[in-house]
C-alpha cells in the first residue's frame, strides 16, 4: 500500500473569537472535504483545557486531513474549492502553519 499523506493546518486568526472560529470550522467543512483522495477529514476549534508544558498553543483552529496519496494531495491544493476557502477565510488569518508527514 503507498503512503498516506497527512496534511495538518494550523490557524491563528486576527479575530479568535468563538464565533469567528466557528465560521472558519464550516468554511472548512464546506470546501476541504469534498475533494478526490481524502480518506480521513476533521476541523475544530483547539482545546483550551489542554494546557501543559508541551502543547503548542499558538493557533485556534486545526484542519485535519490524510490523503490516500500525494498525488490526492497535490491535486487537493490546485482544487477551485480549496481557492475558493482560501479566498473567502484568509481576511482573519494572522498565521498559518502547515505540517506534511507521510502515515
Amino acid at each position: 500500500m503507498p503512503d498516506r499523506l497527512a496534511h495538518n493546518v494550523f490557524f491563528r486568526l486576527n479575530d479568535a473569537s468563538a464565533a469567528r472560529a466557528d465560521e472558519l470550522v464550516a468554511a472548512c467543512k464546506k470546501y476541504l472535504n469534498v475533494q478526490p483522495g481524502i480518506v480521513f477529514f476533521a476541523a475544530g476549534r483547539i482545546c483550551r483545557e489542554l494546557n501543559r508544558d508541551v502543547n503548542d498553543r499558538n493557533w485556534d483552529v486545526g484542519l485535519h486531513l490524510v490523503f490516500d496519496s500525494k498525488e490526492a494531495h497535490d491535486a487537493y491544493q490546485d482544487d477551485p474549492t480549496h481557492n475558493r476557502f482560501i479566498d473567502e477565510c484568509k481576511g482573519n488569518w494572522a498565521a498559518v502553519r502547515v505540517f506534511d508527514s507521510y502515515v
